[in-house]
């Protein structure tokens, strides 16, 4: 599945991985990272707005949609060079950069890794790596029951999730938003998701393991994310019981952080909330 109006293309990450890249629109470039258990497509009504004044850039991830599915190098470092290396070869040495789910935690690590590429950095609906993990705990934590599976040596998740793929990623598709996704584009979702369970569970075993650590030395460190950075997310806080702006502001200079009444899947379900929120951080 496609987005109207965009050419599509097939460009170089870090390695030579070969991403699965839609472009469209003129001017300051932006792009656009994807979430779990998701494609590029999740941007379609964003990215459409946008194009109109921006050159909009949406990537399927390293191990998602059409992009290629190494056996490894899902670590988060690596995946955000992925996204610095397809800016380049599309021209853009510096970019404003967004992202949702998996894809904010990409575009976290840009930021950090990348600070005088990333001009703006939004991520939505998630914590950064480490402060995910320490925020979960009780039987509250029963919600990310994902991330404990996924974090398990290889062998078991891959085995469990690819025995009833449908079901492992409907489940998530169908309880996550508050508005039900359109069965077109479920359907390309779980028809991706399945081809790729091998590299989606390496993306979430990382997260339990080399990107913690990563996260740990830039905090210990005292590094920042130095752009203006915009966090949109659900009131997770209140719901496990901790300060979500709190841990954003440990991280970042000049936050703008709120709560959304949408449901996870935040651009597709409030496209025109989402655009805004981009045009209103590209002006700082």
């Amino acid at each position: 599945m496609k987005i109207n109006g965009f050419e599509y293309l097939r460009v170089t990450g870090a390695g030579d991985v070969k991403l699965n890249v839609a472009v469209a629109g003129s001017g300051t470039p932006i792009v656009l990272l994807h979430g779990f258990p998701q494609t590029h497509v999740m941007w379609r009504h964003v990215a459409a707005d946008l194009a109109a004044d921006h050159t909009v850039i949406c990537p399927d991830l390293r191990g998602y949609g059409a992009s290629d599915k190494p056996a490894d190098g899902y670590s988060k470092r690596t995946m955000a060079a992925d996204i610095v290396a397809v800016a380049r070869e599309l021209g853009h040495p510096t970019f404003a950069l967004a992202g949702h789910d998996r894809g904010a935690l990409v575009a976290f690590r840009a930021g950090l890794d990348h600070p005088d590429t990333i001009t703006h950095l939004m991520c939505l609906d998630v914590l950064p790596t480490l402060d995910m993990w320490e925020v979960m705990h009780g039987t509250s934590a029963a919600v990310g029951f994902h991330l404990y599976l996924m974090a398990q040596p290889p062998g078991l998740p891959e085995e469990l999730i690819a025995a009833a793929p449908d079901t492992f990623f409907g489940h998530f598709l169908d309880s996550w938003g508050k508005d039900a996704i359109p069965a077109d584009i479920r359907t390309a979702y779980l028809d991706a998701c399945r081809s790729a369970v091998p590299s989606i569970v390496a993306d979430y075993r990382a997260s339990a393991t080399i990107d913690v650590s990563h996260d740990q030395s830039d905090l210990a460190k005292g590094n920042k994310l130095r752009m203006p950075v915009t966090v949109i997310q659900q009131d997770w806080g209140a719901a496990l019981g901790f300060d979500a702006a709190a841990r954003w502001k440990a991280w970042a200079t000049d936050l703008h952080h709120e709560t959304t009444d949408s449901g996870h899947f935040l651009a597709e379900e409030s496209p025109a909330e989402v655009s805004a929120a981009i045009r209103e951080l590209l002006k700082r």
